[in-house]
C-alpha cells in the first residue's frame, strides 16, 4: 500500500537492481532497489530487503523497507522514489544507509538509519547543516570509509573524522563526526577549480580522481561499496562508464564497468594508486541486455562464508554475485 498513492502498487515489477550488504550473524542481507510501472515516469524507487544464509538463494520481504512517504522528505523523494543505498554500521550496531532521494528533476544524497536493517529513520540531505546551497545542488552515491570486523563493516574515523566518497564525473570527499552531517571537501588551490565539472555547484569541491580519455571510465566515476581500510591502503571500489566519443574501444560505448582505486589510509584525498583496467564488466546476457544495456554497477561488498560476495545491479534489471577467496591484509 502506498501511502502516497493510497493504492496497492506492485513496487517490485519493473526492475530491482543496485543492492547493498550487510552480513549479521549467519545471515547476510541484501538492501535493493525496486521500481514499480506507474506514474509519469513510469518507476517510481523503494529499498526492499531480502536474506540468505548462503549468499546466493534469497528470501525477500513483501514490502519495502524504505519508501517515499508522507514526511518531511517527500518533496525531494516523489515521485522518483529512494535509490541506490550503501550501508556501513558504526561500533555500537546502528547501521546507516546513504542513499539517493530523487524528484524526478534532481539526485540528492541521503541518509537514514536502523538499528533492525527493516525500520528506517530518515534524516534527510547528509548535507543540510554544510548549507542550503548543498541540499539544492545535485549529488548522489555515498561510499563511507569503514573496516572489516567479523563480517561487520564498520565505519572507522581517520585523523579524527568520518570520511565518505560521492559524486559522479567526478569522486569528491566528505567528512562527518556523526555519519549523518556532512561537510564536502572545498578546493583551495585555484589552478585545480576549473576541473570541477559536475553540474549547477556553486563552489569547487576537491578532487580525488576523475574520469581518463580513452579509457573505460573515461565520461563517468562513481562510488561503489563501502571503501574499505586495508594494510595496504584505502581499497575503493568504483563504477564507470565508458564514453561513447573518446572511451576504451575495447568496450561497448555507454558501457558501465568497474575499477579499483587505492587511497592513501592516513590521507583519504590522497590516490595511491589505480588500475588501469576494470576488473569487472558487462559480458553475460542479463548484463548486456536490460533497462539500460550494457551495466555492472556495484554497491555491495561482504565477507561471508570464507569468501568475498560482491554484489551488482545488472542493466539496470537484476541483481547477481562475483566471489573471490582472495585473501586481504586487513
Amino acid at each position: 500500500m502506498c501511502p502516497i498513492r493510497d493504492t496497492l502498487v506492485n513496487w517490485e515489477q519493473k526492475d530491482v537492481f543496485n543492492p547493498a550488504s550487510v552480513v549479521k550473524g549467519d545471515t547476510l542481507f541484501l538492501l535493493y532497489r525496486a521500481e514499480d510501472v506507474i506514474g509519469e515516469y513510469k518507476g517510481t524507487s523503494r529499498i526492499g530487503l531480502a536474506y540468505s544464509l548462503d549468499g546466493y538463494s534469497f528470501e525477500k520481504l513483501e514490502t519495502p523497507v524504505l519508501f517515499p512517504n508522507n514526511d518531511e522528505c517527500i518533496k525531494y523523494e516523489w515521485e522518483g522514489g529512494c535509490e541506490d543505498p550503501r550501508i556501513v554500521e558504526d561500533s555500537d550496531g546502528t547501521y546507516y544507509m546513504t542513499y539517493t532521494a530523487y524528484d524526478g528533476d534532481k539526485a540528492r544524497l541521503f541518509v537514514a538509519t536502523s538499528i533492525d536493517l527493516r525500520k528506517w529513520q530518515k534524516y534527510g540531505s547528509v548535507f543540510k547543516k554544510a548549507g542550503d546551497e548543498y541540499v539544492d545542488m545535485w549529488s548522489k552515491s555515498g561510499s563511507i570509509v569503514c573496516r572489516h570486523v567479523d563480517g561487520k563493516m564498520v565505519a572507522t574515523k581517520v585523523n579524527g573524522k568520518y570520511w565518505m566518497y560521492w559524486g559522479e564525473s567526478n569522486i569528491y570527499v566528505a567528512t562527518s563526526n556523526n555519519l549523518i552531517d556532512w561537510n564536502p571537501i572545498l578546493e583551495t588551490d585555484p589552478g585545480k577549480m576549473h576541473l570541477d565539472t559536475m553540474r549547477a555547484y556553486t563552489k569547487a569541491f576537491h578532487i580525488v580522481f576523475s574520469t581518463r580519455e580513452d579509457m573505460f571510465d573515461s565520461e563517468l566515476v562513481e562510488p561503489g561499496p563501502p571503501a574499505l581500510i586495508t594494510d595496504d591502503g584505502i581499497l575503493f571500489l568504483y563504477n564507470s562508464k565508458n564514453s561513447k566519443t573518446n572511451g576504451d574501444k575495447n568496450l561497448a560505448a555507454g558501457a558501465y564497468a568497474a575499477g579499483q582505486v587505492l587511497i592513501d589510509k592516513n590521507d583519504p584525498t590522497k590516490v595511491v594508486d589505480r588500475m588501469d583496467r576494470w576488473f569487472i564488466t558487462p559480458d553475460q546476457p542479463y548484463e548486456i541486455g536490460g533497462q539500460v544495456n550494457n551495466v555492472c554497477f556495484l554497491e555491495g561488498l561482504a565477507y561471508f562464508n570464507n569468501k568475498w560476495l560482491l554484489y551488482y545491479g545488472t542493466a539496470d534489471s537484476k541483481i547477481a554475485v562475483a566471489e573471490s577467496t582472495a585473501k586481504l591484509a586487513l
